[in-house]
């Protein structure tokens, strides 16, 4: 309690300007601080519109992203169109053609996916959502720090002065 009245009492000389303010970031450091929020706000919203982009459902294996994608329907429906079909006729040929080139491409969108969320997604959502946090609450852990130091060097100079001035007997 009595640490927590002096840490006020610090950061109300600090604000008032009676007390010395130790500066612990250099300039480059206090604009690097302020852009964080930038950095943060950006991978932010980057993350949830690339997430947002993905046909895929984000998270599940590649047999069940597979199976729900709509060129993976749609491969399957014209395979099965080729089959009823048969390969005597022109259309179901082309049918079948068409069904199997979807499925590659669906194959191919599949893994493209994969690893735009493997290689994007996922570090955008640790930088917003883990690393910038652990930041903020580092810098505001050593705010409370310094301010508890500033306290200390002012206690320790007014008991420095009180010894000076009224002399024990």
């Amino acid at each position: 309690m009595k640490k927590q009245f002096n840490r006020m009492r610090q950061l109300a000389n600090q604000t008032v300007g009676r007390a010395e303010k130790t500066e612990v970031l250099s300039e480059d450091l206090l604009q690097v601080e302020k852009r964080l929020d930038l950095v943060k706000q950006v991978s932010h919203s980057t993350h949830k519109k690339l997430t947002a982009c993905l046909q895929g459902q984000q998270g599940t294996d590649l047999d069940k992203r597979s199976k729900k994608l709509p060129l993976t329907i749609l491969a399957q429906c014209m395979v099965e169109g080729a089959a009823v079909l048969g390969d005597d006729s022109l259309l179901g040929k082309m049918l079948k053609l068409c069904g199997e080139s979807e499925e590659k491409l669906a194959q191919e969108l599949l893994v493209f996916e994969f690893q735009i969320e493997r290689d994007v997604v996922e570090p955008l959502y640790v930088l917003a959502e883990v690393e910038i946090p652990n930041i903020q609450k580092q810098r505001k852990h050593l705010a409370k720090l310094v301010l508890d130091m500033d306290s200390a060097r002012t206690r320790t100079s007014y008991q420095r002065t009180c010894t000076i001035l009224w002399p024990k007997k």
